[in-house]
């Protein structure tokens, strides 16, 4: 590696002139002219958008139905909800994700227990799975970390063994698939989300997929209260009948979202190609470069990439943060382990439990990956990785 300048954190000039953000949505003309041809219709709540919307996105990824949602998280709570998770069941969840995907199980009242993750893609691990089963575990909530599939045949086959209800929460890895099969429709339940540091996005929301019909209509019920039919179902009926079965919540997805997820949803396929384009141009950098490693891409997998995650070996991580923050590239870290946040500490759960996830925690930094990103923006990052790794 050749000299590089003083680290701007010490003084020195950045690589960028100003911040590079790690994710960010893009909306193009076509998006602001669904968004408003929606503002212009009969409807901007649940409406003809959600539908087609909904229509579109199962056909995308392979399943028989889709229920939009407003979040990501909406989307785990109503799949929880769905799968029959109550007071006194347990659901096995890996300790590197994001909360919400453990907070879905607390919202329904079960227990989570923690799994740990693999060393090589740092998605959730089989052993570790079989190890956590108890008489209580009605689930199994395995998350796609970083855009790379988790619900391996292995996974599935335990989870049929033990009749456990099988979430796949694939917030990062809309577009990815494994042996041919696309996520969606590997698990009973797919959980998306729509946030827009995410593939596509819709402001905020979320989808469920699934080829249960009866799970659908549980999602269904669940995300409009409880009650058995919609405004639009009694309008088209003539009836102002309807009853609340269950305990459900308002989490509808508009039709102004709708209508901006569907002209998204039309983009994915070039935003995935660039993705991928990008994650390429990481490999070939960053091989060579001592004290780094990346996650690998286990054979057949096809990732999504919605993140790229570096792990530093024997190095300060936080000071490699801040190093290229100062050098103006916007990293993040994903993330703290679940069982590691105050909430979940005065639950019950200790720190030590899951080696794998804690030590990955301590080592990563996510690097900018987003769609739009230019040629010069990836030059930009490399050339700000390699400035402080050799500093």
């Amino acid at each position: 590696m050749k000299s590089i300048s003083k680290l701007a954190i010490d003084g020195g000039t950045p690589v960028r002139a100003s911040m590079l953000p790690y994710g960010r949505q893009s909306i193009d003309a076509a998006d602001e002219q669904a968004v408003l041809a929606a503002l212009r219709s009969d409807f901007i709540t649940t409406g003809p958008y959600v539908a087609r919307f909904e229509n579109a996105f199962a056909e995308k990824v392979g399943a028989r139905f889709a229920v939009a949602v407003s979040s990501g998280t909406a989307a785990l709570h109503a799949a929880a909800f769905a799968a029959g998770i109550g007071a006194g069941m347990e659901a096995i969840v890996p300790a590197m994700t994001f909360a919400a995907s453990a907070n879905c199980v607390v919202y329904q009242g079960g227990r989570v227990v923690f799994a740990d993750v693999r060393e090589d893609n740092l998605n959730i691990d089989i052993d570790s799975i079989t190890n956590g089963l108890t008489e209580k575990t009605r689930a199994i909530i395995a998350v796609d970390f970083a855009g790379h599939p988790a619900v391996t045949p292995q996974i599935v086959s335990l989870a049929r063994s033990r009749n456990l209800v099988l979430i796949e929460d694939a917030s990062h890895s809309l577009g990815a698939a494994l042996d041919g099969k696309r996520v969606g429709s590997l698990a009973d339940m797919t959980t998306f989300s729509f946030h827009p540091v995410k593939h596509i996005t819709t402001g905020e929301g979320g989808m469920i997929t699934t080829d249960d019909p009866e799970l659908a209509a549980r999602l269904r019920r669940f995300r409009n209260h409880g009650i058995t039919t919609t405004h639009a179902d009694r309008e088209k009926s003539g009836s102002w009948f309807y009853e609340q079965i269950d305990l459900g919540y308002n989490y509808r997805l508009t039709d102004i979202q709708c209508a901006l997820g569907l002209s998204q949803l039309a983009k994915l396929d070039g935003w995935l190609a660039r993705r991928r384009a990008i994650a390429r141009r990481y490999d070939a950098a960053f091989a060579r470069l001592r004290g780094l490693r990346v996650l690998s891409v286990l054979p057949g997998a096809d990732s999504a990439w919605h993140l790229y995650v570096i792990r530093l070996r024997d190095l300060d991580r936080g000071r490699a943060f801040r190093a290229l923050r100062a050098e103006n590239i916007g990293v993040n870290v994903h993330y703290i382990p679940v069982p590691w946040h105050p909430y979940y500490q005065q639950l019950g759960y200790t720190k030590g439990q899951w080696p794998v996830s804690e030590r990955a925690y301590e080592e990563a930094i996510s690097l900018p990956m987003f769609a739009t990103m230019t040629d010069d923006d990836v030059s930009d990052v490399i050339a700000a990785v390699e400035k402080v790794l050799e500093a």
